[in-house]
C-alpha cells in the first residue's frame, strides 16, 4: 500500500532522528568545551543593515546572550513573543492574518494545517549561506513543507517528551520505566501532563499491552482515529484524579514539580533538564515505549515587513555558537553540524541519563497532524479536562 503524504512527512522526520543518532551525537561531544557568554554569533556583512525584527519564539530558544551578540554586531534589534503552544501560534497567526511578525516557529508535524492556512512564504535558501552548517538530515525533514513554489520551514531546534520524576520521591530505571506508570495507585493525585499529549501517551501505553490499535493508525482518517480515541477518552476520563495539575507551557512543568506537589510527569525535556542541572531532585527520561519526538522549525509569515533583518537572523542562528548556547541553557538540542563539541559537561550527563541505552532508536515522531485532526483531537481533550 503506498503511503499517503502525511506518513511520507513523518518518515523525512525519522529518517533525521535515525541520521542524527547516539554516535553521532557524542562523538562530536568528545572534545568538551564551553560557549562564550557573547560568541561571534555572526559576521555583519557589507548589505546588512539596523531595523528591528519580530518574532513568535518558544521559551528561551534565542537565548538572551544570544540577542545581545546579535544586536551588538547587526545594529538589529529582535522583539520576541515567548511561545507556549503550537495552538496559540496557529490562533494567533489567524487572527492577524499573518501579519504583526516577521519570523515564527511551528513544529514540523503541523505542516498539515499549515498549508491549508496559507500564512507563511517560501524562504529565498540563496539568502542563508549558513543552511550548509545544519544536519543534512534536519534539511531534508523541513522539506517536506515545501509547496507553492518553495519551502516553508527551516529546522532549528529538536527535543522529545518523555517522563520526569522527583528522584527524593519516586525511583525508577531505564527499561522499566513506562508511560503506564503515571497510572499505578501510587501516583494518584501526582502526575501533571499536557491535555492531548497524556491521551496520546495513554493510546500508545493501551496499544503496547493490547488493549487498544496501534496509536498511529488514528492518523489514516477520521474514522479511525474515533474509534481509538474513544478508548482513550474513556480510560483518561477514569483516571482524571490522578492529575494534579495539567500544563500547556514551559515554566508550568517546573512550578509542578518544585511547588504543586507533582511527582510523575510527561513533559518536555527541555524544563525538567534545567531543573535537573541547577540541582534540584529531578529526572528525566525516555520510556521503555519511547519518548516523543519533535522538530520545532523557523517559517515566515505571509505580512512579514522586515525580511533583510530576518535573514540575518537565521545566518546567526546556523552557527554552532548559537546551536551550543541554546543547548546549554534550555536542555533542548540543536541541528547544527559540531554544535555538542561545545557542549559543557553537565549537558553531556543530561543527554547521556535522558536517552540511555537503545532509547535513542526508539524516539517516536510526532505523525503529520491535518487540520481534520487537530479539531477532533480537541473535541476529546474538552471532555477529558471537563471531566
Amino acid at each position: 500500500m503506498k503511503d499517503t503524504k502525511i506518513q511520507q512527512s513523518a518518515h523525512h522526520t525519522a529518517k533525521a532522528a535515525k541520521a542524527f543518532n547516539r554516535r553521532v551525537l557524542l562523538t562530536r561531544a568528545a572534545a568538551v568545551g564551553t560557549v562564550a557568554a557573547v560568541g561571534p554569533w555572526y559576521v555583519k556583512d557589507a548589505f546588512s543593515s539596523s531595523g528591528e525584527i519580530n518574532c513568535i519564539v518558544w521559551t528561551n530558544y534565542l537565548t538572551e546572550d544570544f540577542l545581545k551578540g546579535f544586536t551588538k554586531s547587526t545594529g538589529i534589534k529582535v522583539n520576541v513573543t515567548p511561545l507556549g503552544s503550537n495552538e496559540e501560534l496557529i490562533n494567533k497567526m489567524k487572527a492577524t492574518k499573518g501579519r504583526g511578525f516577521d519570523m515564527i516557529t511551528p513544529t514540523l508535524n503541523r505542516k498539515g494545517q499549515w498549508i491549508d492556512l496559507k500564512l507563511t512564504q517560501p524562504w529565498d535558501l540563496n539568502k542563508i549561506p549558513n543552511l550548509a552548517n545544519v544536519e543534512p538530515a534536519f534539511v531534508g525533514a523541513s522539506q517536506a513543507w515545501t509547496w507553492d513554489g518553495g519551502q516553508h520551514h527551516l529546522p532549528h531546534i529538536w527535543g522529545t517528551e518523555a517522563m520526569s520524576w522527583r528522584t527524593d520521591l519516586w525511583q525508577t530505571e531505564y527499561g522499566k520505566l513506562s508511560l503506564g506508570d503515571l497510572w499505578i495507585p501510587e501516583m494518584k493525585g501526582k502526575i501533571q501532563g499536557r491535555p492531548h499529549s497524556l491521551m496520546a501517551g495513554i493510546g500508545r501505553y493501551l496499544a503496547g499491552i493490547g488493549k487498544l490499535p496501534p496509536f498511529e493508525e488514528a492518523y489514516k482518517n477520521e474514522e479511525s482515529m474515533r474509534k481509538i480515541w474513544d478508548g482513550i477518552t474513556k480510560f483518561a476520563v477514569e483516571h482524571k484524579p490522578w492529575v494534579k495539575q495539567f500544563w500547556n507551557d514551559h515554566d508550568t512543568q517546573k512550578v509542578g514539580f518544585m511547588q504543586n506537589g507533582v511527582v510523575l510527569g510527561q513533559t518536555w525535556d527541555g524544563p525538567a533538564i534545567e531543573l535537573m542541572k541547577d540541582g534540584k531532585p529531578i529526572q528525566y527520561m525516555a520510556p521503555k515505549e519511547g519518548a516523543f519526538a519533535w522538530l520545532d522549525g523557523m517559517s515566515m509569515p505571509i505580512g512579514a515587513t522586515n525580511k533583510e533583518q530576518t535573514y540575518e537572523l537565521i545566518n546567526a542562528v546556523y552557527t554552532v555558537e548559537s546551536a551550543a548556547d541554546s543547548a546549554i541553557k534550555t536542555g533542548y538540542n540543536g541541528v547544527v553540524k559540531g554544535y555538542a563539541n561545545h557542549l559543557d559537561e553537565k549537558s553531556k550527563h543530561a543527554f547521556n541519563t535522558a536517552y540511555p541505552g537503545d532509547a535513542l532508536s526508539k524516539l517516536w515522531w510526532w505523525p503529520d497532524e491535518p487540520t481534520w485532526y487537530a479539531s477532533v483531537r480537541a473535541e476529546y481533550r474538552d471532555k477529558f479536562v471537563a471531566a
